[in-house]
C-alpha cells in the first residue's frame, strides 16, 4: 500500500509535470523543424550525408519515429503520462482543496481572529447595530454571509477555487483531442490548376463532395516576390445538394463538414505555346530541383524535321521564359505575350503560363475536443485569477468589543486595504 501511495505522490508531483512538459516541448520542436510524414526515401536520401542536428541520419529518424513525431508511440506515451499526472494531481490536491474551500469555517474564539494576518479590534457602544450594518454592507457588496449568534462569517470569490481543477480538466480534454486527431486524422495535399477539380470520397466510397478551383491568384510585391496566394473554390456537396463559393488564402483556411482546407503551396502547371502558325499547345511543366529551388521546365520535342527539340525553363507565371538548345546553351528569352523565340527556322510564341494552387485538406476528428479543452482551460485560468477572501467577526457584549479579521489566498494586500473601507462604510469606527 505504501508503494502505491509513493507512486501517486510521485505522479502528482510538480517536478514530474515540469519534466514531462519539457520533454513534450523538445519533441514538438523536433516535429516542427523536421518534415513530417514524408516518403521514407526522402529521409534516407536527404539525411544520409547531412545528418539532422549533426547526429541523426535518415535510418535513425525512421527508427525513432521522428518522421511522424505526433503519432509516435513515445510521444503519445508522454501525453498519456502527463494526463495521468494532471488527473492524479487534481484528485489528490485540487479536488480536496476545492471541497475544503466550500466548507464554512466558524471562528468562535476572538484569539483565533487575532492570530490572522489581517485583523482589527474595535470598540463600540452599539454592538448589535454595528454587526447588522456590517452584515448588510457585506451582503450588498457581493459577499456571502453566514450569521451566528454574536458572530459572522463572510466570503467572496470562492468560485476562484474552481479554476485550478478546470485548468487540469481542460488540459486533459485537449490532450485527448490532440491524440485522437493524430491517430484518426487524415490529410491530403494536391495541386490544382484553375478549372480542375478534386473528388472527396466518403468512408462508404461515395463521391459526396467535389472541390473545384475556379481561380488562383498570386499577389507579388514590387520586387516580384510572392506575398499572398488566393484560391477561389467551388464546393459542390451532393449530400446537402448545395454549391458554395469561398476564397482561401495563407492563414485564412476554410472549414467545411469537419474538413479544413488550407492554402498551402503553389506551383506552375502548364505552359501554352504555338510554333509558327500551329494550334496552341499546352504542355505540362515539371519542377526541376537540379536547376534551382523554384524552377519549372518542359522539353519540347521536334514538331517536324525542321524543328529542333528545345528546353523551356521558368520560375514564375509572369516569366521570363528561357529557351535552351540540345547543348544546354541559352538561345532565347521572352515573357508570355512577348516577342517570339527564334529556334532554328521556327518562331515560338509563349501564349500564357498556368499556375496551380497547392491545396491541403485535413480531417481531424479531435478538433472539437481540442476546442472544448481549450475553452475549459481558458475559463479555469480566468477563474483562477479571482482571489478568495474570507472575513470573520466576533462581538463581545461584556467588553463592547468587535473582533474582525480576514484571509485571502491570492490578494492579502488587497484585502488588508479593503478592510478599513468595510469598517468605515459600516460605521464601526
Amino acid at each position: 500500500m505504501k508503494y502505491i501511495i509513493r507512486l501517486i505522490n510521485w505522479l502528482s508531483s510538480l517536478k514530474v509535470a515540469v519534466i514531462l512538459l519539457l520533454l513534450i516541448a523538445i519533441a514538438s520542436a523536433i516535429g516542427t523543424s523536421l518534415p513530417q510524414n514524408a516518403p521514407l526515401t526522402d529521409y534516407l536520401t536527404k539525411y544520409e550525408s547531412n545528418k539532422f542536428l549533426g547526429l541523426i541520419n535518415g535510418e535513425a529518424i525512421i527508427n525513432l519515429q521522428l518522421n511522424h513525431v505526433y503519432s509516435s508511440f513515445w510521444f503519445i506515451g508522454l501525453l498519456t503520462w502527463l494526463s495521468i499526472s494532471l488527473l492524479t494531481c487534481s484528485l489528490k490536491r485540487q479536488v480536496p482543496t476545492l471541497k475544503k474551500a466550500m466548507v464554512w469555517i466558524d471562528y468562535k474564539d476572538p484569539k483565533q481572529i487575532q492570530k490572522l494576518a489581517i485583523s482589527e479590534t474595535l470598540k463600540s457602544n452599539k454592538l448589535s447595530e454595528g454587526v447588522e450594518k456590517l452584515e448588510r454592507y457585506l451582503t450588498t457588496n457581493g459577499w456571502k454571509v453566514k450569521k451566528h449568534q454574536s458572530r459572522l462569517s463572510a466570503r467572496k470569490g470562492a468560485i476562484g477555487r474552481v479554476g485550478p481543477p478546470l485548468v487540469h480538466l481542460g488540459l486533459i480534454v485537449l490532450i485527448i483531442g490532440a491524440t485522437f486527431g493524430s491517430l484518426r486524422g487524415e490529410q491530403l495535399e494536391r495541386f490544382l490548376a484553375p478549372g480542375r477539380s478534386l473528388d472527396l470520397i466518403s468512408p462508404n466510397n461515395e463521391n459526396s463532395i467535389n472541390l473545384k478551383l475556379s481561380n488562383f491568384q498570386i499577389d507579388r510585391g514590387p520586387n516580384g516576390q510572392p506575398e499572398q496566394f488566393r484560391s477561389k473554390l467551388l464546393i459542390n456537396d451532393k449530400n446537402l445538394n448545395q454549391t458554395i463559393n469561398k476564397e482561401i488564402s495563407v492563414n485564412h483556411p476554410l472549414r467545411y463538414q469537419g474538413i479544413t482546407i488550407y492554402q498551402a503551396d503553389w506551383s506552375l502547371a502548364a505552359i501554352t505555346i504555338n510554333i509558327n502558325n500551329s494550334p496552341k499547345l499546352q504542355l505540362p511543366l515539371q519542377k526541376i530541383d537540379e536547376l534551382g529551388e523554384q524552377i519549372w521546365g518542359v522539353l519540347v520535342p521536334k514538331i517536324n524535321d525542321k524543328n529542333e527539340q528545345f528546353f523551356l525553363a521558368l520560375s514564375s507565371e509572369e516569366g521570363p521564359v528561357r529557351a535552351f538548345n540540345n547543348e544546354g546553351k541559352q538561345i532565347g528569352l521572352t515573357r508570355p505575350g512577348g516577342e517570339s523565340l527564334t529556334i532554328g527556322e521556327s518562331k515560338v510564341n509563349i501564349v500564357n503560363i498556368l499556375p496551380s494552387s497547392g491545396i491541403l485538406l485535413k480531417y481531424d476528428p479531435g478538433v472539437p475536443l481540442v476546442y472544448i479543452g481549450f475553452g475549459i482551460s481558458l475559463i479555469g485560468s480566468v477563474l483562477s485569477i479571482i482571489s478568495t477572501n474570507q472575513i470573520w467577526i466576533i462581538s463581545e457584549e461584556d467588553s463592547n468589543t468587535i473582533y474582525i479579521g480576514g484571509l485571502s489566498n491570492r490578494n492579502t494586500t488587497g484585502l488588508a486595504s479593503q478592510l478599513p473601507i468595510i469598517i468605515q462604510e459600516s460605521y464601526l469606527s
